[in-house]
């Protein structure tokens, strides 16, 4: 029988995402033994960029809590567009991406994705 989880972040861990930037580990396959989504806090430091890299097959929502962002996106990562908090933002899946933070304070983000293992859908671009 499956039962509800509570995952507190002074007692989650942390980890570094294939992509370079620094999660705590929320809801996932390995955290709560989820079987479609996962939930993760991204806090992107002052100066702090991802390696651009896409989620096989997985959608991703984020809504930014705190602070601003900028990302690029697209094939060859042609567009460019700035988030602050509030915003929410929809990266289909196999799109390429690239977020990092321009500004000076600290950016902090949830990031829900419809694949339950963090890591395993990340390709990195070379």
């Amino acid at each position: 029988m499956s039962t509800c989880k509570i995952i507190r972040r002074g007692r989650g861990e942390g980890f570094r995402g294939k992509q370079g930037l620094d999660y705590f580990s929320g809801i996932s396959a390995e955290s709560s033994g989820s079987k479609a989504i996962c939930m993760h806090m991204l806090e992107m430091a002052p100066g702090a960029e991802a390696k651009p890299h896409f989620h096989e097959a997985h959608e991703t929502a984020i809504y930014m809590l705190e602070g601003a962002a900028e990302f690029r996106h697209g094939n060859s990562l042609e567009h460019h567009d700035r988030v602050e908090a509030g915003d929410f933002i929809y990266i289909p899946a196999g799109v390429p991406h690239q977020p990092f933070n321009p500004t000076n304070q600290v950016a902090r983000a949830l990031i829900a994705r419809t694949d339950p293992n963090e890591q395993e859908s990340v390709v990195l671009l070379k």
